[in-house]
């Protein structure tokens, strides 16, 4: 009887909703034991859910006494080496315990079921083929994304009752963040778990999406077509836009198509099409590498992190924050100044185009208007408009300090300003249709503008006061 017993129970079909009670119970006992004779599953089935979500070994095998010690110390911010030092534990124990691997008859099992030894790397998976391609839930995907020690610890801080706020301190995230976490991953029965939050996020996050390349169709035949007559992957992308304008279906980026050729898992073109490239190699070659950048200008740049304190907390005024914004196609622009202290607005106009020389002249024009101890710095991105700033600094006497990449916040003034700005100029217009007295009257308009941060004094005023006073 018990034979027929354990028959049904091992070819028993578990539902998802049955899978996530495990895993709450899981969290609530510690054990994949106890939480299988709780719930009435089958051992076995608990223990290879378990394994595959890296949680859970063999019942009795015992855990180093230094693991959770070291979890807390990794959430406490000490780095893996430091951590592994403070529990004793070689450096290479602590990677893998960052990683989710267990180790299992001299294997090392990943969180997606892959094993294999240290040296021979991955040599098989645990996992059947319905479920290998499953990601593993302690991977870590970005920083920007909760990982599973984060989630624990809101598990664990809620649980004192601490307040959300003193959570997201604590972490060092934005308090809607954890917010947001606990009210789209609680259960109404388990409240918030930590796991199935984190199964539910893993799930949430994938988005799988078939190339363009991998399927027959006219798109590929042209892409086909075009690299056995030796045409670079740019070529054919630019190509396609002019011959088939009014077909949207017949676009393909070229790096989609270097993808198609170089990755066999995203392709789709057969793999002889290579030889159609210049280079003839199998693989994509870095031109630099990773984080290197090079020197944008011929002439050095001083950086914003050398701006000095006074101009930083707008104490002293005459520093000014200036960039572009363009019109339609990129074919006109004009040039915004924005002075730091008191939010004074200045148009400059760039008849034409907007070269580096053609912007180091309309600048330079624009500041000799100033007096002397109006003109102190200028801050600027790296857009290569400011490529002649060394002969603008030499005219002006202003040193000029540059962004860096990607952080319009540090010209905040100025990008608020030129959201301001489309109104009068929105995307898309032609800005060469305004002359120098068209932009002189958005200017009066700005600075006549009453502003909040000025204590609803307007810039002019603020300005007028500052001329009056020197």
């Amino acid at each position: 009887m018990s034979s027929l017993t354990g028959k049904s129970r091992s070819h028993r079909k578990y539902t998802q909703q049955q899978k996530d009670e495990f895993f709450v119970a899981l969290d609530r006992l510690g054990n994949a034991a106890r939480a299988a004779a709780e719930l009435g599953f089958s051992l076995s089935v608990c223990y290879r859910w378990a394994g595959k979500a890296g949680i859970s070994g063999k019942p009795g095998r015992p855990v180093h006494p230094g693991r959770e010690e070291f979890f807390r110390l990794r959430r406490a911010g000490l780095s893996q080496r430091a951590a592994a030092k403070a529990v004793g534990v070689h450096p290479r124990t602590a990677r893998d315990w960052d990683k989710g691997i267990r180790h299992s008859r001299g294997r090392r099992i990943r969180p997606d079921g892959r094993a294999g030894g240290y040296n021979s790397g991955v040599t098989a998976t645990t996992a059947p083929a319905a479920t290998a391609g499953l990601p593993a839930l302690e991977k870590p995907i970005d920083a920007r994304y909760l990982s599973l020690p984060e989630r624990e610890r809101i598990r664990d801080m809620a649980a004192t009752g601490a307040p959300q706020r003193k959570i997201a301190a604590a972490l060092g995230r934005a308090p809607s963040t954890i917010s947001r976490e606990i009210a789209r991953n609680s259960r109404p029965d388990a409240g918030y778990q930590p796991y199935a939050a984190q199964r539910q996020a893993v799930a949430r996050r994938s988005r799988p999406r078939q190339s363009k390349l991998s399927v027959e169709g006219p798109l590929r035949s042209y892409v086909k077509e075009k690299l056995l007559v030796r045409w670079s992957p740019e070529q054919i992308s630019r190509t396609l836009v002019r011959e088939f304008p009014d077909n949207p279906e017949l676009r393909v980026c070229h790096e989609t198509i270097y993808q198609a050729l170089y990755v066999q898992a995203r392709g789709g073109l057969k793999r002889e099409v290579q030889a159609a490239l210049r280079t003839g190699r199998a693989r994509r070659q870095p031109r630099n590498a990773g984080g290197e950048r090079r020197q944008r200008f011929t002439d050095p740049m001083v950086m914003i992190s050398e701006r000095p304190p006074e101009i930083e907390d707008r104490a002293v005024p005459g520093h000014w924050e200036g960039d572009l914004i363009t019109g339609a196609h990129n074919q006109s622009a004009i040039a915004t100044l924005v002075e730091r202290t008191t939010r004074y607005v200045m148009l400059v106009h760039l008849p034409g185009d907007h070269t580096a020389e053609t912007v180091r002249d309309g600048l330079v024009a624009t500041m000799s208007t100033l007096p002397v101890h109006l003109r102190g710095s200028l801050t600027w991105d790296q857009g290569a408009e400011m490529a002649a700033h060394k002969s603008f600094s030499t005219a002006t006497d202003m040193d000029v300090y540059f962004c860096d990449p990607a952080s319009p916040w540090q010209r905040g003034s100025n990008e608020n300003t030129n959201g301001l700005l489309r109104q009068y100029f929105p995307k898309g217009t032609d800005l060469t249709a305004y002359g120098p007295e068209d932009l002189e009257h958005v200017a009066q308009e700005l600075n006549g503008r009453p502003r909040k941060t000025l204590g609803w004094d307007t810039p002019a005023e603020r300005l007028r006061d500052l001329l009056l006073t020197n």
